[in-house]
């Protein structure tokens, strides 16, 4: 039977629950702890400065920013601060992945993955999607997001949760896949304080990864 190929940006949630049997949950632990964590971190003074002028720059620029300029002015650096490159795996812009599940194979770019890798992504630990527009938007970024963690779940043999993150504008939903269920924060806010907790869940991913190497 020849396979029928989706790209992401094709895939929504209704077709990735109906044909991969996921469901939805969003108070599934997984989550929850993730959110949870951000009590164990604190925000340094240098990041709080650099936050802080991101921020301003966010205000005043986001609701004229393409795509491309959110990520270069404002995602970008918010990610950098964490720092999710090491010697063990690095984050990767712009990579085509596939993987085949059931009668389907999956493919497509997402705008950054957090994987195992040097020359390129091996294991994917997390699944980025960005998608700018706030008004008039046209498909899912969460099931294309959704679609891009499926593909990280088959990768890594469906063993270990994978993460994911997808802003829309101003708001940050942070995403976890694990089996056949799923889970969608409700929207940081990058505009107000919420951004800090932003980047105390991006903290916690990278603790989480680190686990993961090691094992």
């Amino acid at each position: 039977m020849e396979l029928i190929k989706k790209s992401f940006n094709e895939c929504n949630r209704e077709f990735l629950e109906e044909t991969f049997l996921l469901s939805q949950d969003n108070n599934h632990n997984i989550l929850i702890s993730w959110i949870e964590s951000i009590k164990k971190y604190e925000i340094t003074p240098y990041e709080n400065e650099s936050l802080m002028r991101y921020q301003d720059t966010l205000i005043y620029r986001v609701d004229f920013w393409n795509e491309q300029e959110l990520i270069e002015q404002f995602i970008a650096p918010v990610f950098s601060l964490v720092n999710f490159n090491t010697k063990e795996y690095g984050m990767f812009s712009e990579r085509f992945i596939k993987a085949v599940i059931g009668d389907y194979e999956l493919s497509g770019k997402p705008d950054a993955i957090i994987a195992k890798g040097k020359f390129g992504p091996k294991n994917p630990y997390f699944c980025f999607h960005e998608y700018k527009k706030e008004i008039d938007t046209e498909g899912d970024p969460q099931g294309q997001c959704l679609a891009a963690m499926l593909v990280a779940q088959e990768l890594n043999n469906n063993t270990k949760p994978v993460y994911g993150v997808v802003v829309k504008g101003k708001d940050w939903y942070f995403m976890v896949l694990h089996g056949k269920e799923y889970a969608i924060s409700k929207p940081y806010k990058a505009l107000d304080e919420e951004l800090f907790e932003i980047v105390k869940l991006l903290k916690h991913l990278k603790t989480i990864i680190d686990e993961y190497v090691k094992s």
